[in-house]
């Protein structure tokens, strides 16, 4: 979270998982009278207790927010705050000496310039911080907080300044040398922020004063209503940032949890229930405000920008952070195998049950189609991503949609065609909502879509996808047809500074942004099953949740859902989009009345929330008069409501019967090895250090793959397929893909600290001598705590231990520094090839030696051995050859990656879909089978996956080059596979 003043910033929240308040307990008896040894309680269960990453427990002492500090004289001053106001004064002062000319560009460019030192600086820090403790580091490096009386401070100027002035703002519960350095860390960064923001929000008003002024022509009325809306803006705006500093305090406000977690139960009201993220979308009102008031399109346009800034601010930083600190995935479920002797007893009978069982099913399906579970999203249909062109509803939507786009193209926008693109939007508009709504009734009622299907043989699966397809299609045309109607409609305007037009596209392109938002927000908490309507047609419906949007409306689709096509009115000013945009609203709210509704309570029942939290929040807020007459108003509106529910319920039936004729006359249009030392020469400025005293040796898990086997394909000359036979002297290092490599070197006594290993592909490097290639992070310290970025030192198993009286080659005695450390995961290249390990000197990319290439490889499941059943490929062999490289994929984490065949995996191969795309490249190379990542989430553990790879390679054998040996190639060669 960050500091930005009342009125013009907004910053985002961490919406925490379960937290936990530490409290003393109070041991005194329970008489009414408080003595001083109950008011020391009272005042200890008051406190806030803060947690550093190494555990750490700290009483985290009050503060105040910024302009309290800043501004109140009742509160304690220092330097940094005469040093910010001053900066603030030279901004006004800047405003009143600058010729007029010269006002609006310079101080677009010190806001731009303060802004950017806000959503880019301060968010560099942050995103380092959060990923590496980098500030806490660079701390601890220059030893900002270390006593000069212990000789590690060099600066003791600088100590006593830090402790004077965070003493002086934290006169109680706070000792500048009892407080952890994260904590110091985190009171250092608040002043840089009080900095930058008090100056992004000054020059922003001061941007505005040199921008505003009255538009000629304004009416009285125009001024009044213009400054009136303006200030509610503003009133608006200071409110919410009150109310989130209430909920939040300075700790959140500040972004604390960047430097440290306290123990303390936050319980987030008020303006967090009406909006995501408040202080990001509403807590802006102000910026627009204020542009209102100064009646400046430049200041309108800085304030997108600036809010535009602040949203990428939350989407790179903030909700990274938050997914990794309040959102870990949930441990694994452990699942409870039965025992060998009760596997055996149930193969006994399982042929007798299977028949009997298979039949069971089968009349179930026929007598409720509903039976299956919940569809597995494997090939999903919404988003760019997911477009597939060999997919027949996907390349009908590109089709249509581009003959769509070459008719409005080569059209003219004469009355004619202007009618004819209406009314073709208007026919779409009602398929979508009334024509689809209809099906749907009668899938929620009758199961009519489901039966359909299951009458020809059919599966509820294919029934599903059929659906989607044909809602997928529908939604995408109705859309179309509207922007095309929109753009016969629209003609650019001759004066863009003429009247409102400006203001229109400005307002309308911000209700197309508002929608757009809006769909994506619903497809992430609802997921392609409710995007669909899955629940009408799977019994096994996913339990009800409130979360993301619908945290704060019931039905987002009723208002700001729709907001896109009020915007398409604004822009074209036409009343036919408005006719357009109305029938629009009218038949979706219709099919939200009439549709879902229904159907949600006959499905959860009580289980709806009566209201929003959004609405919660408004009634709350009302004043008690507001309330009396809500509280009328709401009566006559729920006698209202009882009165057409009746209505409705008496008239359903015969409507019911007349939809079942229209469905039925129409149905027929819809028919481990060790490696010796490669040395280099020495660089001409490392004198004093001898290439030769270093080395490195590496040990991995050794492949199944065999190199000899390259050699011998039939095309090399006689002596080439005979290759020399491996001795000590010559050994492949060939090791498995993903697996662990453990590296083990060696270095003078006086080597640096600051030395590193890195890891590369051969090719990579053509001077043996200075790496000219990033590690990419491919890197490991070879003694902890000695580099900024610390995300290695977890890697490093032995740092810098002391060998003594070792001996030379030459006989000589020596000492040297020894050390070992294990790349693995993100370490790692996950691909095929030769790569190699380079020691480097000093934090520098100087090589002073350089490990054996070694090779990795898959091996290739071989057919022959796995053997060939009924089935394909025997599952088993398939399992076996399997488990060991997916583990290898999953970082062989206890957490993700399955011990056995039947084990799930853990829920952060979901999220993190790195894991999955190893685990699809990997197949691809053992088995020949390309896979989509998300078939290895739907499977869900190795023993799906096997069987899906079975019934895949069976699927393809017949166009396989490896399904009959020795067959003809289509080149005419007789090449075995």
């Amino acid at each position: 979270m960050s500091v930005q003043t009342p009125v013009g910033g907004s910053e985002g929240l961490r919406e925490r998982n379960a937290t936990q308040t530490i409290r003393e307990e109070d041991s005194s008896s329970g008489s009414g009278l408080e003595t001083p040894q109950d008011g020391d309680d009272v005042e200890k269960e008051m406190k806030t207790f803060g947690r550093t990453p190494s555990g750490t427990i700290f009483t985290v002492p009050q503060t105040h927010d910024m302009v309290s500090q800043l501004l109140d004289p009742r509160q304690p001053k220092n330097l940094s705050d005469v040093i910010v106001i001053a900066i603030l004064c030279l901004h006004i002062l800047t405003l009143c000496l600058l010729p007029a000319s010269f006002k609006r560009p310079v101080f677009a460019i010190i806001f731009l310039f303060w802004r950017g030192c806000y959503n880019i600086g301060i968010g560099y820090l942050l995103q380092i911080q959060s990923n590496h403790r980098r500030l806490v580091t660079w701390a601890k490096k220059w030893s900002l907080f270390e006593d000069p009386k212990t000789g590690k401070n060099p600066r003791p100027w600088l100590y006593k300044l830090l402790k004077r002035e965070l003493e002086t703002k934290i006169p109680e519960d706070y000792k500048f040398e009892e407080a952890p350095i994260e904590y110091n860390t985190w009171l250092v960064f608040r002043r840089v922020v009080d900095l930058i923001l008090m100056c992004d929000f000054t020059s922003y008003c001061l941007f505005a004063i040199a921008c505003g002024g009255r538009p000629s022509g304004e009416g009285l009325v125009m001024s009044i209503a213009r400054w009136a809306t303006g200030i509610l803006l503003v009133g608006f705006n200071l409110w919410v940032k009150l109310d989130a500093h209430r909920v939040v305090k300075d700790y959140a406000w500040y972004w604390g949890d960047f430097f440290y977690l306290i123990d303390q139960e936050l319980t987030f009201d008020g303006v967090f229930e009406m909006a995501p993220h408040p202080m990001y979308s509403v807590g802006y009102a102000g910026y627009y405000g204020i542009s209102m008031m100064a009646a400046s399109y430049n200041v309108l346009f800085i304030s997108i920008i600036a809010h535009a800034a602040q949203f990428a601010f939350l989407v790179y930083v903030e909700n990274p952070h938050i997914e990794k600190t309040y959102n870990p995935p949930p441990p694994r479920k452990r699942e409870q195998y039965p025992s060998q002797s009760d596997i055996d007893l149930a193969n006994a009978s399982a042929a007798h049950r299977e028949g009997i069982e298979y039949h069971e099913h089968l009349d179930l399906a026929i007598l409720n189609p509903t039976i299956s579970t919940k569809p597995s999203a494997v090939h999903d249909l919404m988003g760019f991503r997911n477009i597939d062109l060999f997919r027949i509803t996907d390349i009908s939507v590109l089709l249509l949609q581009a003959l769509m786009v070459i008719i409005t193209t080569v059209t003219p926008s004469t009355p004619t065609y202007q009618a004819i693109f209406v009314i073709n939007a208007l026919i779409w508009r009602l398929w979508y909502s009334v024509g689809l709504g209809i099906i749907l009734d009668q899938q929620s009622n009758k199961k009519m879509w489901t039966r359909h299907f299951v009458k020809y043989g059919e599966s509820t699966e294919e029934a599903w996808r059929q659906w989607k397809g044909m809602y997928h299609l529908s939604m995408a045309m109705c859309y179309a047809s509207f922007i095309a109607a929109t753009w016969k409609m629209y003609s650019f305007p001759a004066d863009w500074g003429y009247g409102l037009v400006l203001l229109k596209h400005v307002m309308g392109a911000g209700l197309v942004a508002l929608q757009v938002w809006t769909a994506v927000s619903i497809y992430d908490s609802l997921g392609e099953f409710g995007w669909f309507f899955g629940d009408f047609f799977f019994d096994h419906a996913p339990k009800l949740t409130y979360s993301g949007i619908y945290r704060y409306l019931n039905n987002p689709e009723r208002i700001i859902g729709l907001a896109g096509i009020w915007g398409a009115v604004l822009i074209t000013w036409s009343p036919a989009i408005f006719f357009l945009a109305l029938i629009s609203h009218i038949s979706s709210l219709a099919f939200i009345q009439f549709v879902e509704k229904p159907h949600m309570q006959k499905l959860y029942g009580r289980n709806l929330r009566p209201e929003a939290g959004l609405t919660k929040s408004i009634r709350r807020s009302l004043p008690p008069p507001f309330k009396k007459f809500q509280g009328s108003v709401d009566k006559v509106l729920g006698e209202t409501r009882h009165f057409v529910d009746e209505f409705l319920d008496a008239a359903r039936p015969k409507l019911a019967a007349g939809v079942s004729t229209i469905v039925r006359d129409t149905s027929a249009l819809f028919s481990q090895y060790p490696a010796r030392i490669t040395v280099t020469r020495l660089a001409p400025d490392l004198a004093g250090f001898n290439p030769r005293d270093y080395s490195i040796e590496i040990e991995g898990t050794a492949s199944s793959a065999q190199s000899d086997s390259i050699h011998d394909t039939g095309k090399e000359g006689l002596t080439a397929r005979f290759p020399k036979p491996r001795t000590d002297n010559y050994n492949p290092l060939i090791f498995e893909y993903g697996a662990p490599i453990k590296v083990k070197w060696t270095a003078p006594v006086n080597h640096s600290k600051s030395d590193w290993i890195g890891l590369y592909k051969v090719a990579e490097n053509a001077d043996r001598d200075v790496t000219r290639v990033s590690s990419a992070g491919r890197w490991i310290p070879t003694v902890v705590n000695e580099h900024e970025h610390t995300s290695g030192d977890k890697n490093v198993l032995v740092s810098d231990q002391l060998v003594s009286g070792a001996k030379r080659e030459d006989g000589s005695i020596h000492d040297y520094m020894q050390g070992e450390m294990v790349f693995e995961g993100d370490k790692l290249f996950w691909t095929l090839g030769s790569f190699e390990f380079r020691y480097h000197h000093d934090g520098k990319h100087n090589v002073m030696a350089v490990s054996r290439a070694f090779e990795i490889r898959i091996a290739r499941f071989d057919e022959e051995d796995g053997g060939v059943d009924a089935n394909g490929l025997v599952r088993t062999a398939v399992e076996n050859a399997l488990l060991p490289v997916v583990r290898n994929c999953f970082d062989r984490d206890p957490e993700i990656a399955p011990n056995t065949v039947n084990e799930s995996f853990g829920s952060l191969v979901e999220r993190d879909g790195k894991y999955a795309k190893r685990v699809v490249f990997a197949v691809h190379q053992m088995f020949g089978i390309e896979l989509a990542s998300g078939v290895v989430l739907a499977d869900g553990n190795v023993k799906n996956l096997a069987w899906r790879i079975c019934v895949a390679k069976q699927a393809l054998a017949p166009y396989s080059m490896s399904y009959s040996k020795g067959t003809t190639t289509p080149t005419g060669e007789g090449e075995k596979s």
